[in-house]
């Protein structure tokens, strides 16, 4: 492993943000360790990343499950014998207003949308302390920053992912342990998210929305990319994207 590479964990890699940051870094000389619920998924991305020489594994992972995602760490460390990034990377969008009491979507949101995020950081951050290096990056949403009708319960999940991310970033700089955090909060990007709305009136909106503004998936992994590749005595702590054209 060359002195640039680094072992990137990524959940929620299937689709979307999490497939197209997989096959950059990938690209880019890093070990890819790819993790999501959808098996044939994750195989087509090993094997394309691997026909591009590139090197990656796959595990099969449910990010509610502690020791799903514990054993997607130990996957990293038996394979490669660390964990330089780990990408909080699943989530769930299932806007609805609060009258139509869809308590299902909510649970599921808090379990994916929190729950997922503190279980990886609680699974690599032992590894990356010993290591004394490591970076997490945690997706977040424009959502963290406002909020509309219909997206009470995801603009709190991903506001909590901003906040759960500051606290880590102040806890591990007053520990001096040289792990960094970035929050990278995209705006309309072109992913599976939207499928997950099962009101159908926001569902219609929002594909209405999304169909007008949404950029491709691979414009995040870029700018993902560029706060992996900086020197480490740098952390890039928030990014907010969004399509030139969203308000």
């Amino acid at each position: 492993m060359s002195e640039e590479s680094k072992v990137v964990v990524i959940t929620g890699a299937s689709s979307g943000i999490g497939e197209a940051t997989a096959k950059l870094l990938a690209a880019k000389g890093n070990k890819l360790v790819i993790a999501a619920r959808r098996e044939k998924k994750l195989q087509e991305i090993v094997a394309d990343i691997e026909k591009e020489n590139g090197q990656a594994v796959y595990a099969v992972t449910d990010v509610t499950d502690l020791d799903s995602v514990k054993a997607l760490a130990q996957l990293a460390l038996d394979k490669f014998g660390r964990i330089d990034v780990w990408m909080n990377n699943a989530g769930l969008m299932p806007h609805s207003e609060f009258i139509k009491g869809r308590v299902e979507d909510w649970n599921r949101m808090i379990d994916v949308n929190l729950r997922g995020v503190l279980y990886g950081i609680n699974a690599a951050l032992p590894a990356m302390r010993d290591q004394k290096a490591g970076q997490f990056i945690n997706v977040a949403s424009v959502a963290a920053h406002a909020v509309h009708s219909g997206g009470g319960v995801y603009s709190a999940t991903k506001a909590g992912v901003w906040m759960i991310s500051e606290a880590l970033r102040q806890e591990e700089a007053a520990a001096g342990s040289n792990v960094r955090v970035t929050v990278i909060s995209p705006g309309a990007i072109a992913t599976e998210l939207v499928d997950h709305v099962t009101d159908s009136d926001q569902k219609k909106a929002m594909d209405s929305y999304y169909d007008q503004f949404a950029i491709t998936p691979d414009r995040i992994a870029t700018t993902i990319a560029t706060a992996i590749d900086l020197p480490s005595d740098t952390a890039i702590n928030e990014i907010v994207v969004r399509p030139s054209r969203q308000g």
